[in-house]
């Protein structure tokens, strides 16, 4: 079986680290930019009558073997997990499913492009496909959750006043440290950096508080 790239994503997350661990968590904006073989606008016929969609995508840099247990930052990364048990990245097929909000359709130079918010992948990450969210099997009221608890207990967040982004942008970067991207086990008050919007964001977080350094930089 061999899949073909569709589409890739554009959005402001140039790492990893920073990224909201799931989708929906976030009110960031993404591209979906499709490739040229699809760029066929009766593909796309009917898609603006669904206000979220599925995406399935790839993981980059995973390791050549696969394990049957995983470390979930969700317990610590002390206790072992089944990987089909996770949503852990180091899986035999190194394949995510994201569900993200529509909010437009785009006549551009590339095409039409998909808008949409709530996307939990690296700028430039491999679209396999793109399906509708249907809420009459897709919404599971009764779902349980297992050790994913869903509680968040979420930061205060100082920012400088001097942030070289814009407001929309300002808000994103809010909404990220407030759910404190840190490694869920650690709990010290060293600082960190991620690269967000072309800059690289530097924080620590002490009180149950992220400040972010008044030196965000243009990213290298």
């Amino acid at each position: 079986m061999e899949l073909i790239p569709i589409a890739h994503i554009r959005n402001d997350f140039g790492g990893k680290f920073g990224i909201p661990r799931q989708s929906g968590l976030a009110d960031n904006i993404s591209h979906i930019v499709f490739e040229k073989e699809f760029r066929v606008n009766e593909a796309l016929r009917g898609i603006e009558g669904y206000s979220h969609l599925w995406l399935i995508w790839q993981f980059e840099g995973q390791p050549d073997k696969w394990s049957p247990t995983v470390r979930p930052p969700r317990l610590g990364g002390n206790k072992r997990m089944g990987v089909f048990a996770t949503r852990s990245p180091n899986r035999p097929n190194p394949v995510g499913l994201s569900s993200v909000r529509l909010l437009d359709v785009k006549d551009t130079s590339e095409g039409k492009v998909l808008v949409v918010s709530g996307a939990d992948l690296l700028d430039g990450t491999v679209i396999f496909d793109i399906k509708p969210y249907l809420t009459y099997t897709d919404c599971h009221t009764d779902a349980s959750d297992g050790f994913s608890d869903p509680v968040i207990e979420k930061l205060r967040v100082i920012l400088p006043d001097d942030l070289p982004f814009d407001e929309k942008q300002t808000e994103i970067l809010r909404q990220i440290l407030s759910q404190d991207p840190r490694p869920q086990y650690r709990t010290d008050t060293r600082t960190y950096t991620f690269t967000y919007a072309d800059h690289e964001v530097t924080f620590h977080v002490e009180d149950g508080t992220a400040y972010v350094d008044n030196t965000v930089k243009a990213a290298p």
